[in-house]
């Protein structure tokens, strides 16, 4: 299964950290900004600085997207460099994809074939109809949202529906119905540890993607408490501007590595 990949990898180095290669075109270091290939030559430098400690990395679409075709170009490029140099590493498209089936077969084609991602992160509101075009994808992994780690997040996800709030029914949905491949991972943000205590409960042994860690304030004590599964694992603890900022990338991934591996060992 595609998943093995990720545990893979988690296993092989002992780490669950996931870097997001959100590379702001306005923040890039004044000497990356000067070169042809801005966002993918200060990806490359993130890699090299912290591969060493990370079983995931997260580009996340916007960063790219706004730069039109440019930041197309750095992105693949960026994919085809992790290929080439880091194959055993997991990467996840964020892209948070949702729409209508026909127009999902696109977005995976492009995510998947084009682009080469292991996994992408999805909307869940139009249905497991709608998304089949990547929850068809045995070789590919579908990342759906749950509960996320933004503060507006319980506007609707806390809504009720039959005594259950939104997250809870997604959580049902995509383990017991959605996940026949056994291809789905859950977002669940870390600045809502209760929930994800609670996630983890109805989904098992399901993997969860946790954004939120480092600049939004998330715990990853909480997180680990909360979130493990009954092999300490199932967990992908996402971290990006607070390390891919920072004066030493590859410090700030070393410490965050190892906060990591203290909690999982209690």
């Amino acid at each position: 299964m595609i998943i093995d990949k990720y545990n893979i990898r988690a296993e092989k180095i002992n780490s669950l950290l996931c870097v997001g290669l959100d590379p702001d075109l306005e923040k890039l270091p004044e000497k990356f900004k000067a070169l042809k290939h801005p966002q993918f030559e200060f990806n490359k430098y993130i890699i090299e600085e912290t591969h060493e400690y990370v079983s995931a990395y997260k580009p996340n679409m916007g960063s790219y997207e706004v730069r039109g075709k440019d930041g197309w170009e750095d992105l693949a490029m960026t994919m085809e460099y992790l290929r080439e140099k880091h194959p055993d590493i997991f990467t996840i498209c964020d892209a948070k994809r949702g729409d209508i089936g026909y127009t999902n077969e696109l977005y995976a084609k492009a995510i998947f074939d084009i682009l080469g991602f292991d996994a992408v992160t999805l909307h869940p509101y139009l249905g497991k109809e709608a998304l089949k075009p990547f929850l068809d994808r045995k070789d590919k992994v579908s990342i759906i949202l749950c509960r996320t780690s933004n503060l507006g997040a319980g506007e609707l996800q806390d809504l009720k529906i039959d005594g259950k709030q939104l997250w809870q029914i997604v959580a049902e949905k995509i383990s017991k119905e959605w996940n026949i491949n056994h291809n789905c991972m859950l977002v669940v943000g870390a600045t809502y540890p209760e929930e994800l205590g609670e996630i983890r409960k109805i989904v098992g042994e399901l993997t969860l993607l946790v954004p939120g860690i480092g600049t939004q304030g998330g715990s990853v004590k909480e997180v680990m408490n909360k979130g493990m599964n009954v092999n300490k694992m199932g967990l992908i603890m996402s971290s990006s501007k607070a390390i891919i900022f920072s004066p030493n990338p590859k410090e700030e991934a070393r410490k965050l590595r190892d906060e990591i591996r203290q909690h999982s060992l209690v």
